[in-house]
């Protein structure tokens, strides 16, 4: 029994040593340059406790967001217009989360909407196109007051713009 263990921790040592040699070797062939083994294995280790990390585990059993309504939708996509230099955004498209309680007052929630380039000219003809351009997402705090929902669009902050094809 004992030879058996012996025998599969020699299998792993092994496994390890050569993964090592593979990651210094291949390092060295990528950068040419001579590898610093105590940064790599700091690395490695970093990388594995990101992975057991507490947030990272919370991440994996948070719930879906919640759809969430807003009663300054129009100002809203003033705001995001603004902020992501695009033409238009489609408050009818607007989508409105969050991953918060919905009891509490302050809210973080997410936006995603659509957004509208400038029109297209070609030979002095203007052509209006319906179809969005960008999906423009952005984040933001809400509170409740005495009307509903309301998002300070001093908090609005463009988180990406996505071109759509």
């Amino acid at each position: 029994m004992a030879n058996k263990i012996v025998r599969i921790l020699l299998i792993i040592v092994l496994f390890v040593v050569f993964f090592e040699l593979g990651l210094f070797s291949s390092y060295t062939i990528v950068t040419a340059e001579a590898p610093n083994p105590q940064a790599l294995i700091d690395m490695q280790i970093s990388k594995i406790q990101s992975i057991f990390s507490p947030e990272k585990v919370n991440e994996v059993l948070i719930k879906d967001p919640t759809p969430v309504n807003i009663t300054n939708k129009k100002d809203v996509g003033l705001k995001m217009e603004e902020l992501s230099k695009v033409d238009g955004v489609g408050v009818d498209s607007m989508n409105i989360t969050t991953y918060d309680d919905t009891d509490n007052k302050n809210l973080t929630v997410n936006i995603e909407a659509l957004g509208y380039a400038s029109p297209n000219s070609t030979s002095g003809q203007i052509v209006i196109s319906q179809t969005p351009s960008y999906k423009v997402i952005a984040s933001a705090q809400a509170s409740y007051k005495e009307n509903g929902l309301r998002v300070d669009e001093n908090t609005l902050t463009i988180n990406s713009i996505l071109k759509l094809y």
